[in-house]
């Protein structure tokens, strides 16, 4: 094979990649309008404590947790557009629900059909891509993917807390909706490779769930409960010691280093250091939440100190994180079968799922009881403990394992 062939064979970019960067962008842009927004809604419009908001959020990430492993397991059997199609429009329409939501049982049943939608959507999104790329460039497709992800987190989050600040809670939500239905259009262009019909196999729990991949689901989970601790309550734990301006610019920072880092991680990944650029990553990681739980002490000397400590650990965090999250997703490919794609992605996203679930309703607790920042203290912990099992047992686990 010539250097041409093989340059045509090993290309990133086609049509049907770009469609569904575009179309994954305007998803999480929905995403993440929303999600500094949702504990300001509840407690303004409903009056709900700190603690409750949490169990409340939580309500849709344990939807897309249990309806994750299904949908892997359906996008590992049969045709995998129709069913992102479907999740994507379903995902969309709910937008308009919270329109009209006036109890918060209502409210709470929204969240779980929007977390199953949510749930769907992203494995077979994440799947779609593994198959329309070459695997020699897999990292580098996932990293990229995912900063379709991180861009929005950089625009979602700062945009909704300016709305938030100068318009009603349904314009956001409408906005989020429009946004949304742009993706929905982009995802229909996307073109997918055709499928080879799945062997006839009994079903088995590891149709349902990667068995290979639970030591790294559980490592991975110890590393997202902060995130989602971070996410949901930065922009209430700033306001609480007294950073009241800008707040959303914490995203911005995040996501930025998210970007940066995607850029170089997923190359690195592709040339066989993937466990070196999770290891590596960890100790800005845990610094990070260090930092964030001194932020309230800083602020007690001065404000301005805070906030630059708040940005300047926003942008590290961000690169962090960004390095783990290719390495991680292509890791948990590799695990498993070619058959088992959608079942490993699926592993994966729950892995996520899990942490940020408990993310929400621990810091939330946390916040009630005392501070935010005992909360990244704990998250800080957390990481340590997930430090030393990746290196001591999910690494080697994962080298003993591996398919590819």
């Amino acid at each position: 094979m010539n250097t041409h062939q093989i340059r045509q064979r090993d290309r990133l970019l086609s049509r049907s990649y770009c469609f569904i960067l575009a179309a994954n962008f305007l998803l999480y842009f929905g995403f993440y309008l929303l999600m500094p927004v949702f504990p300001f809604f509840l407690v303004e419009e409903f009056g709900v404590s700190k603690g409750a908001v949490g169990a409340m959020l939580a309500c849709y990430t344990v939807a897309a947790l249990a309806i994750r492993p299904f949908s892997g397991y359906l996008l590992d059997t049969f045709a995998r557009k129709p069913l992102y199609l479907l999740s994507f429009c379903i995902f969309t329409l709910i937008f308009g629900g919270y329109v009209i939501t006036g109890t918060i049982l209502m409210f709470i049943v929204l969240r779980i059909v929007h977390g199953l939608s949510f749930g769907t959507v992203t494995v077979a999104g994440n799947t779609i891509v593994i198959d329309i790329t070459p695997s020699s460039r897999r990292g580098e497709a996932v990293g990229y993917y995912g900063l379709a992800n991180n861009i929005a987190m950089s625009l979602g989050p700062m945009t909704g807390l300016f709305m938030h600040d100068h318009t009603s809670f349904n314009v956001i939500f409408m906005t989020a909706m429009g946004c949304c239905l742009a993706g929905l259009v982009f995802a229909a262009c996307v073109r997918t490779v055709k499928k080879e019909p799945a062997p006839r196999t009994a079903v088995s729990l590891d149709r349902f769930i990667l068995l290979k991949g639970i030591p790294l689901g559980i490592d991975l989970m110890l590393l997202s409960i902060p995130y989602g601790m971070t996410t949901t309550y930065v922009a209430m734990y700033a306001q609480s010691i007294g950073i009241t301006g800008g707040t959303g610019i914490f995203f911005t920072f995040m996501a930025i280093g998210l970007a940066i880092s995607r850029l170089f991680s997923g190359r690195q990944v592709d040339h066989g250091h993937i466990t070196d650029v999770i290891h590596i990553a960890f100790y800005p990681v845990i610094l990070c939440f260090l930092s964030l739980f001194l932020c309230e002490k800083a602020a007690g000397i001065s404000i301005r100190t805070a906030e630059i400590m708040l940005y300047s650990t926003a942008l590290i965090l961000g690169a962090g994180f960004g390095t783990m999250f290719p390495a991680f997703n292509t890791m948990f490919v590799n695990l498993g079968r070619h058959d088992q794609r959608g079942t490993a992605t699926s592993t994966y996203l729950t892995s996520w799922d899990i942490g940020i679930g408990i993310g929400l309703v621990l810091g939330g607790m946390i916040g009630e009881r005392s501070s935010f920042s005992y909360a990244y203290l704990a998250g800080a912990f957390l990481s340590v403990i997930s430090l030393i099992g990746f290196v001591f047992y999910a690494a080697p686990h994962f080298k003993r394992n591996r398919m590819e």
